[in-house]
C-alpha cells in the first residue's frame, strides 16, 4: 500500500499521466479526421483503450489508496466522473458523452504553474463577475425591450420579439457586422436610431465589458502576489533556520571554549 502511494505521489507518475492525457487527447482529434481512420483507424482505435486502461488503473489505485479521501479532491472527481463517461456503451446518444473524455486534458493545468495561476485568478473573479453579468442582464433586458418597441413593427427579423432584440443587441455589443448590417439599415428608417444603439454601445463594449476584463486581471494579479508572498515566506523561514542553526553552532562553540579556559 505505501509502495503503491508513493509511485502515485511521485513526479515521474504525474509526467506520465500527463503525457498519457496528451497521446489521448491527440488521438481523440485524430478520430475526427475521416482520411485518418480509414488509414489507421484500427491502430487510433488501439491507442485510445490502451490510454483508456490506463485511466481506468489510475482510478482504481487512487481508490485503493485513498478510499474514502478520493472523493475530498475536485479534480478527482472529475477525473472519475470523466472515465465513467468513457466506459459508457458507444450508443447513439451516449457517444457524444464519451466525445468529453477530451476535457481530461484539463488536468495539464495542474502541473503547469502559469495555466493554474490564470485559473485561479479566473475562479477568484466569479463572484464579482456576477454582480457584472447581472448588470449586463439589466441593461440588455432594458434594451431589448426599447428596441422591440422602436423597431419592432419595420424590422421583425431583428427586433420583432424579446428574443430576437437580445440577440441583435449582443451582435451590436461585439462589434459584429452592427454598423452596415444591422445600425445603417435600421437608420435609413429611423434617422435618430443612432441615439439609442451608441450610447448602448458606449455602456455595454467600452464600460461593462471592460469592466470584466479589469476584474480578470485584478484577480490574476492578486494570485500571483499571493504566490509571490507564499515563496518569500518560504525563503524566509529556511533562512531564519539556518540563522538559529548557526547560532546553536556558535553558542555550542562558546560554551565549549569557556569549559576549555576553566581547565
Amino acid at each position: 500500500m505505501d509502495t503503491l502511494r508513493k509511485i502515485l505521489d511521485s513526479a515521474r507518475f504525474s509526467r506520465f499521466i500527463t503525457a498519457v492525457i496528451l497521446v489521448n487527447a491527440v488521438t481523440l482529434g485524430m478520430e475526427t479526421s475521416p482520411a485518418i481512420m480509414d488509414r489507421i483507424g484500427p491502430l487510433v482505435l488501439m491507442i485510445d483503450k490502451i490510454c483508456l486502461s490506463i485511466f481506468v488503473a489510475e482510478i482504481l489505485s487512487k481508490l485503493i489508496v485513498s478510499r474514502h479521501r478520493f472523493f475530498l479532491s475536485g479534480w478527482n472527481i472529475f477525473d472519475f466522473v470523466i472515465v465513467g463517461i468513457a466506459l459508457l456503451p458507444a450508443g447513439q446518444g451516449l457517444s457524444v458523452l464519451r466525445a468529453l473524455r477530451i476535457l481530461r486534458v484539463l488536468r495539464v493545468i495542474s502541473v503547469a504553474p502559469r495555466l493554474r495561476r490564470v485559473v485561479e485568478g479566473f475562479i477568484t473573479a466569479l463572484p464579482g463577475m456576477g454582480s457584472v453579468f447581472l448588470l449586463m442582464a439589466i441593461i440588455f433586458y432594458i434594451g431589448a425591450v426599447m428596441a422591440t418597441k422602436l423597431f419592432g413593427n419595420s424590422f421583425p427579423e431583428w427586433f420583432g420579439n424579446l428574443g430576437l432584440s437580445a440577440y441583435s443587441l449582443f451582435q451590436i455589443m461585439t462589434l459584429e457586422s452592427w454598423s452596415m448590417g444591422i445600425v445603417r439599415p435600421v437608420m435609413d428608417v429611423y434617422p435618430y436610431a443612432w441615439a439609442f444603439f451608441v450610447p448602448f454601445i458606449m455602456v455595454t463594449t467600452f464600460a461593462v465589458v471592460n469592466l470584466l476584463v479589469g476584474l480578470i486581471v485584478n484577480s490574476m494579479q492578486d494570485a500571483h502576489a499571493e504566490e509571490d508572498n507564499e515563496r518569500t515566506d518560504a525563503y524566509r523561514d529556511q533562512v531564519l533556520s539556518r540563522l538559529e542553526a548557526i547560532e546553536r553552532r556558535l553558542a555550542g562553540t562558546a560554551s565549549a571554549g569557556a569549559e576549555q579556559t576553566k581547565k
